[in-house]
C-alpha cells in the first residue's frame, strides 16, 4: 500500500487496517502505518528526553543566569567603591577629625568636680536654687561609661529653660533626662506665694570606660 493508496482509504478502511495489524510481527505492517509508527516513537523518546534531561538543563541554565546578575551586581559595587576610595579616604578622615573633637569633651574623672561646679554656676546664673547635686553611680556600657548627676533646683519656669540652654552650652558633652516639674508641698507655702516650682532633673555626661582605653593602648603598642 503506497501514499495515494493511503490517501484514498476512508477512516473505516484505515481502522479496519490497524485493527489487522500483527504487532509481532512489524514487518509485516503497510509502509505508511511503519512510517507513522516511527514517528510516534520518536516523539515519545523526544518527549521523555525533554522532561527527563533538557528540562534539568534549563533549570541550572537560570540558576546560572541568576548567580550571573548576582556577580555582576557584586562586581558594579565593588567598581563603585574603587573608583570613590579617594573619597571615602576623605569621608573616614573627617569622621576620624569630628570624633576626636567630640572625644576631648568627654570630662576625665579629674574633671568631674569641675563640671558639677559648671552646672552650679549655670543653675545659679539662672535664677535658680540648688536644693541637691550629687554624683550617682556610674552606669557601664559597651564602649563608654554614663557619669549620672541628679539635679534638684527651686525656680520658674522661665529659669528653668535659662538653665537648660545653659547646660546644653557647655564645653562638655552633658545631656538632660527624666525631668519633673512638682509643686511645692503645704510645708512649702512661701514658696507657693511665690510661684515657685521644684525641678528634678538627671544630667548625664560620658567618659571611655577604662576596658576600652586598656584595648586602644595595647593595640597601639602592638601596632608600634
Amino acid at each position: 500500500m503506497n501514499a495515494s493508496e493511503l490517501k484514498n482509504m476512508d477512516l473505516g478502511e484505515l481502522v479496519d487496517q490497524l485493527n489487522s495489524l500483527d504487532f509481532e510481527n512489524v514487518g509485516s505492517w503497510p509502509g505508511p502505518i511503519k512510517v507513522f509508527a516511527a514517528v510516534l516513537v520518536l516523539v515519545l523518546v523526544l518527549g521523555l528526553g525533554y522532561f527527563l534531561s533538557i528540562q534539568d538543563l534549563y533549570v541550572s541554565l537560570e540558576r546560572q543566569q541568576r548567580d550571573e546578575q548576582t556577580q555582576l551586581q557584586s562586581f558594579e559595587k565593588k567598581a563603585f567603591e574603587a573608583h570613590n576610595l579617594d573619597q571615602f579616604r576623605k569621608q573616614l578622615a573627617e569622621m576620624e577629625q569630628t570624633f576626636g573633637a567630640l572625644l576631648k569633651q568627654l570630662p576625665k574623672d579629674t574633671e568631674v568636680p569641675g563640671l558639677l561646679e559648671d552646672i552650679t554656676h549655670t543653675g545659679l546664673g539662672s535664677g535658680l536654687e540648688f536644693e541637691k547635686i550629687e554624683l550617682r553611680d556610674e552606669v557601664a556600657k559597651e564602649f563608654y561609661v554614663e557619669l549620672p548627676i541628679q539635679v534638684r533646683v527651686i525656680g520658674d519656669f522661665h529659669s528653668f529653660g535659662s538653665f537648660v540652654s545653659g547646660v546644653a552650652a557647655l564645653p562638655r558633652i552633658v545631656t538632660l533626662h527624666d525631668f519633673t516639674v512638682t509643686r511645692p508641698g503645704q510645708g512649702d507655702g512661701s514658696l507657693a506665694e511665690l510661684g515657685l516650682l521644684y525641678l528634678d532633673i538627671t544630667a548625664k555626661t560620658y567618659r571611655y570606660s577604662s576596658k576600652d582605653s586598656a584595648l586602644g593602648a595595647k593595640s597601639t603598642s602592638a601596632k608600634k
